[in-house]
C-alpha cells in the first residue's frame, strides 16, 4: 500500500468533487433557482451559488493535477513498459484537460450571465422571450455545458478505474512488453 495511497485518494476525491459538484449544480442549484418568483433573481442566485463553489472546484482541479503527477511519477516504469498504459494515460490527460477547459469556459459564460441578470430569465440556463442575444447565447451554451461537465468528470473517474484495473497483477503480466 505504500507509495500512492494519499495521491490516489486525493485523485479520486477531487474527481468526485468535480463530478458531484457539477451534477448537483445542474440539477439542484440551477433547478431550484428557476423556482424564484422574481425572474431577475433566477440568474443572480444561480451565479451566486456557482461563485461560492468556484474556489472548491479550483482547489479540486489543482489537487487532482498534483495527485496525477505523483501517480504518474510513481508508475513511470509501468507507463513505459505495460502495453496500453501510456495510451490510456494520454487519453485520460486529454479528457481531463478538455474537461477543465470546458469547466473554465462555463465559468466565463456564468460571469456573463451574472452581469446580464437584470434582464431576467426563465431559469439559470433558460432565457426569457426578448432576452438580448448575448444573454441568450450564454444561457444556451450553459444549458449544454452543465451536462457536458459531469460527463467529462465521469470519464475521468472511469479512466482512473481502468488504470487501477490495469495494475492487477494478472493484467500487468499480460501487458508487459518484451
Amino acid at each position: 500500500m505504500a507509495g500512492n495511497l494519499i495521491a490516489r485518494s486525493i485523485h479520486d476525491l477531487s474527481a468526485a468533487a468535480w463530478f458531484g459538484g457539477a451534477l448537483m449544480g445542474a440539477i439542484g442549484l440551477n433547478g431550484a433557482t428557476a423556482e424564484a418568483k422574481d425572474p431577475t433573481e433566477r440568474t443572480r442566485l444561480s451565479s451566486a451559488g456557482w461563485m461560492k463553489w468556484a474556489p472548491i472546484q479550483t482547489a479540486a482541479f489543482a489537487s487532482h493535477l498534483v495527485a496525477d503527477l505523483a501517480i504518474a511519477w510513481e508508475n513511470k516504469g509501468r507507463i513505459a513498459k505495460q502495453d496500453g498504459v501510456a495510451r490510456d494515460t494520454a487519453i485520460k490527460t486529454a479528457v481531463t484537460v478538455a474537461g477543465a477547459a470546458v469547466t473554465l469556459y462555463a465559468g466565463i459564460l456564468g460571469k456573463k450571465v451574472e452581469k446580464l441578470a437584470d434582464q431576467g430569465s426563465e431559469g439559470a440556463t433558460e432565457p426569457r422571450p426578448g432576452a438580448s442575444d448575448e444573454l441568450k447565447s450564454a444561457q444556451e451554451q450553459l444549458k449544454l455545458l452543465q451536462w457536458a461537465i459531469p460527463a467529462f468528470a465521469a470519464a475521468v473517474i472511469i479512466l482512473g478505474a481502468k488504470h487501477g484495473e490495469m495494475q492487477r497483477p494478472k493484467n500487468v503480466f499480460q501487458g508487459l512488453r518484451p
